[in-house]
Parts: structure tokens; sequence; C-alpha cells
């Protein structure tokens, strides 16, 4: 008998959030790092949030892009806990660490020499200055968050991911303080936005530390010995991981660039518009925290389904993840905007900042509304191990649709119906790109639960 057949969809549900709610608290202090940046540098000068809102921009768009191809050994090793392989899961965590390696090298690179991003923008010389000392420093965090991914993908795989959370809520504790500090001239010369970016090149080194930390006194970890009989890095494997990552990252990449990219075109609109544009962007980001915790943890019950062969529990999990999040979003949405007048005013007190801000927040909130399936649907066909057409998908929407259009709108309007809507522009084609995509992952995901059985072979 299929275990979905035993399990109500209340225990369904249960167990998505019962690995959902850690790796929410993880993302939240994940973000908080980012949230923190802005109110610092919000508060300490609009030129330092400028810099921070493309600097952090394009980290993320990279760091989120590489992060994207390792998440492949997540759903790797679900699949292996779920057929009860789990002689392979050390090896898969393995081959996780060394691309997280490989993976590096481009990501520092990028972020080191930067000139073909910036160019996509004409920032203000004193901006610009700032926004590349920011990314110096964060090209040196690159290979330590990768690294703790490859952590995060082993716990997550397993179904343990309080160890991750744990270690994300004391990297946030040190952090802020840390990045006032050195922001503000604490110690000494204000650094602006470079403070916040070595305090998190800083916080990144020590989320290493702890995780290998917990590897070897873990008492859990001992039946895995996650480093005996390390493995050189073996071809058939990198393959496997970056045929399955390689669309996840791309799709990762498209979906946080369709943002990133919005941050470096307004800012030839300048600062007080691409700062207002970032306040709105951290308050979306926090809010998208929920379903995506909720997908990763609906990844993880799709996939150990899905590798234990059991159809009916992979469908049920992945349709019971969907409604969660739709439902959830509602909330999330409703509560923005009741409270969005006094949000803003904490990122930020520059009247011309918060004016802009205001006038994107509908945006936002329906933004929202409609992102949540889309996210589930996504993540619950990564579960199944589907990922290059979603990455199609992705490209063509977010891309063609939400940055294509979004330009247009933005410095041109559409004659006879609408005057340039600057910002809001971008805002409004990535809320119709984003509903085209969720209408089109959602037919996905739906096709593949009919090609598999409703019962237990």
């Amino acid at each position: 008998m299929s275990t979905a057949a035993r399990e109500t969809p209340r225990g369904t549900a249960a167990g998505i959030l019962s690995l959902a709610w850690p790796m929410f608290v993880s993302q939240l202090a994940g973000i908080g790092t980012h949230i923190a940046d802005t109110l610092i540098t919000g508060h300490h000068a609009t030129v330092d949030l400028a810099a921070v809102a493309v600097g952090g921009g394009l980290f993320v768009s990279v760091v989120i892009a590489l992060i994207g191809v390792l998440q492949a050994a997540s759903p790797i090793i679900a699949h292996h806990v779920g057929a009860g392989r789990h002689e392979d899961i050390t090896p898969a965590f393995q081959q996780a660490v060394w691309l997280a390696l490989f993976l590096s090298v481009p990501g520092a690179l990028l972020l080191a020499f930067p000139d073909p991003l910036l160019a996509l923008s004409r920032l203000d010389p004193v901006v610009e200055a700032k926004a590349r000392a920011y990314l110096a420093a964060l090209a040196w965090a690159v290979p330590c968050a990768l690294l703790f991914r490859a952590f995060q993908a082993l716990m997550n795989g397993i179904g343990h991911p309080r160890p991750v959370m744990l270690i994300m809520l004391a990297c946030l504790a040190v952090h802020v303080p840390l990045a006032w500090a050195l922001t503000t001239g604490f110690f000494g010369a204000p650094l602006g936005a470079l403070g916040c970016g070595l305090s998190t090149l800083t916080v990144n080194a020590l989320s290493v530390l702890l995780g290998l930390g917990y590897l070897l006194v873990s008492r859990r970890m001992r039946t895995l010995r996650p480093f005996a009989d390390w493995q050189a890095p073996r071809a058939w494997a990198q393959r496997d991981m970056l045929r399955l990552g390689g669309p996840m990252g791309v799709s990762n990449f498209v979906e946080i660039t369709s943002f990133t990219l919005i941050a470096l075109f307004v800012a030839r609109l300048g600062p007080d518009v691409v700062g207002g544009h970032r306040v709105v962007a951290n308050l979306n980001g926090l809010c998208f925290m929920l379903p995506l915790a909720l997908g990763s943890g609906t990844l993880v019950r799709v996939g150990q389904a899905a590798g234990a062969r059991d159809w009916a529990l992979a469908r049920s999990t992945a349709l019971t993840g969907v409604a969660l999040a739709s439902g959830l979003a509602v909330v999330i949405g409703l509560s923005l905007w009741a409270v969005h007048d006094a949000l803003l005013t904490l990122f930020s007190t520059d009247p011309a900042v918060l004016t802009v801000a205001l006038g994107l927040i509908p945006y936002v909130v329906l933004f929202v509304l409609v992102d949540a399936a889309h996210t589930l649907a996504s993540f619950a066909l990564r579960g199944y191990k589907v990922t290059l057409a979603p990455m199609l998908v992705h490209t063509v929407c977010f891309w063609g649709v939400g940055l294509g259009l979004g330009a247009w709108l933005a410095f041109h309007g559409l004659e006879g119906v609408t005057a340039p809507m600057g910002a809001a522009g971008f805002w409004f084609a990535t809320l119709l790109s984003t509903a085209l995509a969720g209408i089109l992952i959602g037919g996905l995901l739906m096709r593949v639960i009919r090609r598999t059985p409703h019962a237990q072979p």
C-alpha cells in the first residue's frame, strides 16, 4: 500500500511544514543580512544605499545562480534517502563540495571585475566607486557562500534542516552589529557600503566554520561519515549534478536577474529611484521567504517519495505544497498592505526614496499573491528531477516579458495609453510575466503528475 494511502492531507501538510519552518527561519536570516545592509546604509547615506542596491543585487544574482546548480545535490540526496541507498549519500555530498569549489572561480571573478555588469547602468561616479568597493569584498565571500550551500544541500536532503537554521541565525546576530559598526565608523573612519561588504565576508566564513564543526562533532553525522574515504572529483557525478542543476541555476539566475537588472536600469533615473526600488525589493524578498521555504520542504518530500517510487505520496505532497503556499500568500499580501506605511519608514527617512517606494507597493502586494503557486510548482518539479522545461519557461517569461516589456513601459510607455512609467513599468511587467510563468509551470506539473501512476507499484 502506498504511504499516501495511509497519510491524511493534514499529515502531508504537517510533513512539509516540519521541514519548511526551519528552512523559513534560515531564509529569513539570510535575507536579514541584505535587509540589514539596506537599513544601515539607508540611514547612513543615500549614495551608500544605492551602491548596496546595485552591488548587492549583482552579488545575489551571481550567488543564487550558482547555488541553483548546487541545489541539484538536494533532490539527488533525497532520492537516495527515499530509495534506502544510504551508502550513496556521503559521496553525493563530497561531489557537491567539489562542485562548490569549481563554481567559486567564475563567481568570484565576475564580482572582482564587474565592468561588464556595471556597464548595463549609468551610475553616478560616487555610487559606482562605492559599489565597486562593496563588490570587491563580496568576491571573497563567494567560495564560503557556496561551500555552506553544499552543507545545506546535505542537511535538507536528509530531512535535517535545523542545524542550518541555527548557523544562519548566529551569522545574522554577528552581521548586524558588525555591519553597523564598520559602516558608520564605530571602529574608526566610516566605510559606508564597504563596511557591509566586509561584514558579509566575515559571516560567510563563519558559516563554513560552524558547518564544518557540526559535521565533525554531531552524533547524527557519525553514521554518514561525511569526510570518510574522501573522493576526488568524479566526472560522471559532476556531469549528473550539472545536468540536473544547470537548468536550476539558469532558472534562478533568470528569475533573480529580472530584479537585479531592474535595479541597474532604473539607476539611470537617479539614486532616489534605485533606492526606492531597493526598499520594496527587500520587502518582496522578505515575503518570498515563506513560499521559498515551503517549496524547499516540498522538494525534499517529493524527492524522497519519488526515490521510493511512491508516486501517490509524491503527487499529494506536490499538490498540498501548492495549496499551502497559495493560501498563506493571501494572508501575507493583505498583511503587507495593512502595514506598508510603517514598514517603509524603517528602511529610509529620505522623502524622495519613500515616495518612489509608496508608488511601487501595490505591485509588490499583487506579486506576492501570484508568485506563491508558481514557486511551489517549480520546486515540486525539481523534486521529480524535472528542470529543463521550467528553465525555458522562466527565460521566456522573466527576460522576454518581464524585462523586455518592462523596459519599454519604464522608458517609453504605451502611446496613447500611458506615459513612461519609470520603475513601476518594470514591476507591472514582472507581475504579468510571473502570472504567465505560474500558468505554464503549473500545467507542466500536472502533466508530470498524470504521467506517473497514482498508486505504489
